[in-house]
């Protein structure tokens, strides 16, 4: 369970934090606040979370799931923010970042996930 908590830390302070502001200013403002989003802003978020790719890249090189080859709640609790990430002009991010697309990509494909993303709301 060590590593299952250790990923969770990762996700909260280096996943979550920057993803929060670029959603937040690719979905929230424009599309509910009617406001323009702060390209610089997310410009420096999107360079914090290519950060936090490359560690994870990294370790899915090596396993199937960020705390081994198992899906654990590491995993798991990455999918709302993600839903939201593909929702944005930085989808594409991605792209330069195969593992963590695939990883992505499986999560999102989950009977369950596809059920809560039915309730979920990416755009207005």
């Amino acid at each position: 369970m060590a590593k299952v908590d250790m990923w969770l830390e990762v996700e909260s302070h280096k996943f979550d934090r920057p993803m929060s502001v670029i959603i937040y200013q690719c979905l929230i403002i424009p599309n509910y606040l009617e406001g323009e989003t702060d390209v610089k802003v997310v410009e420096d978020n999107v360079e914090m979370l290519k950060k936090t790719f490359e560690v994870y890249e990294n370790r899915l090189s090596k396993f199937k799931y960020l705390a081994g080859d198992f899906i654990s709640l590491a995993d798991l609790s990455h999918f709302p923010i993600a839903y939201y990430l593909m929702a944005t002009p930085h989808a594409s991010l991605l792209d330069e970042y195969p593992h963590v697309k695939a990883w992505i990509t499986s999560i999102l494909a989950r009977p369950t996930a596809k059920k809560v993303a039915k309730m979920m709301k990416a755009t207005a």
